[in-house]
């Protein structure tokens, strides 16, 4: 079975919309079962969860979970192409190519008898709801286990940490005028504009950490005015900011609401992710891909938010560890195809090892996980 040819197949679906996500799920749910791997399609308002599970119910269990949803793109991006050593299309990197390798995987591991694996393919990683996703509920539902991979883009690195979100809504009035005499007005567009210029300048904004050189700031949507021939007096966007693991979302929310002229109706506040480095499940995932790779394998910080928060906030220690690659929501986004396979190999030796640890007198205790 080759990932790459599974990764190329999973790229022709336009999973940004609905009718996508079925005819994927449908494809993905067919090829586990054609490989007498049961799969169960769980409807989550009106998506499509996909879990399959190998392995005795009563032995350890490793979660690999990972999402067939990906941002909108040109019709041409459905069109896999190589490159040499590049996969290039939608989804290649964040996340298809991964989910193609998880696959392959499982079913590379399906005759483990010492370990239970579960798998966890979500449809809505990649959406502007961000108040409720699958994976929290299935997480609350107890699709959980000893320890969880989440496959996000981390170039074959093991991702200890990612960044919080804070995604305000911000309202900017300003004074309507006739738009022939735009200097009788304010107008809230442009005020809005220099809003978001002093975000970038606030004191929260210079901030570092061991892993981070800073947080992101985006302006991710901006809408203003409702007639051409108007000043227009109010305008709305969305901000959206990518916080460190050593800074506080509240205070954040602080200094911009210190700005004049503006009101925030709405925010949204995901938790960063952060595991031990010492854990002993991250430091048996560790172990494998340096033995795959070359350089340094761990001390990762993403500067993505990420679903392995959903299972850290249960107590699930949780990493992202994908494969190599670059340019992920962008026009030229693409995946190393030697990473995906050393990427499969490394999570069936991961699986495969484990047991043998978990037998050592000191066992794998996860004594440091979740967000201890």
């Amino acid at each position: 079975m080759d990932e790459r040819a599974l990764a190329e197949r999973l790229i022709t679906y336009d999973t940004s919309g609905l009718d996508g996500l079925r005819v994927a799920a449908g494809f993905v749910k067919g090829w586990l079962e054609a490989r007498e791997i049961d799969v169960e399609e769980i409807d989550f308002n009106g998506l499509p969860v996909l879990t399959a599970e190998i392995g005795p119910r009563d032995a350890p269990a490793v979660v690999l979970h990972g999402h067939l949803d990906v941002v909108p793109g040109r019709p041409e991006q459905f069109l896999p192409r190589l490159e040499g050593d590049r996969l290039i299309g939608r989804g290649a990197y964040d996340m298809k190519g991964a989910l193609a390798a998880m696959m392959c995987a499982l079913h590379d591991v399906a005759a483990e008898s010492r370990m239970r694996v579960r798998f966890l393919c979500a449809p809505d990683e990649e959406s502007e709801d961000l108040h409720i996703r699958s994976t929290d509920e299935m997480v609350r539902r107890g699709f959980v286990g000893e320890f969880a991979i989440t496959g996000e883009p981390t170039g074959l690195h093991v991702g200890v940490q990612a960044k919080g979100v804070l995604a305000c809504r911000i309202i900017v009035r300003g004074r309507a005028a006739h738009g022939s005499t735009p200097w009788l007005g304010d107008n809230a567009v442009l005020k809005a504009i220099d809003v978001f210029r002093r975000i970038e300048t606030l004191p929260f904004s210079r901030v570092s950490s061991e892993l981070f050189d800073r947080p992101s700031i985006n302006l991710g949507r901006i809408q203003g005015g409702d007639a051409l021939n108007k000043v227009p007096d109010e305008c709305s966007m969305v901000v959206d900011i990518r916080y460190l693991p050593n800074q506080d979302p509240g205070d954040i929310l602080e200094q911009i609401r210190g700005i004049p002229d503006i009101d925030i109706p709405r925010t949204f506040i995901r938790k960063p992710a952060y595991v031990s480095r010492q854990n002993p499940y991250v430091m048996a995932l560790t172990d494998v891909v340096g033995r795959l790779t070359s350089g340094e394998s761990l001390s990762v910080g993403r500067d993505g938010a990420s679903d392995a928060g959903s299972f850290l906030e249960a107590g699930v220690p949780a990493v992202e560890f994908g494969p190599d690659g670059a340019g992920h929501h962008g026009p030229d986004e693409w995946v190393s195809i030697t990473s995906l396979a050393r990427y499969r190999q490394a999570l069936g030796d991961f699986i495969r090892h484990l047991p043998a640890g978990l037998e050592r007198p000191e066992g794998l205790r996860a004594v440091e996980g979740g967000l201890s």
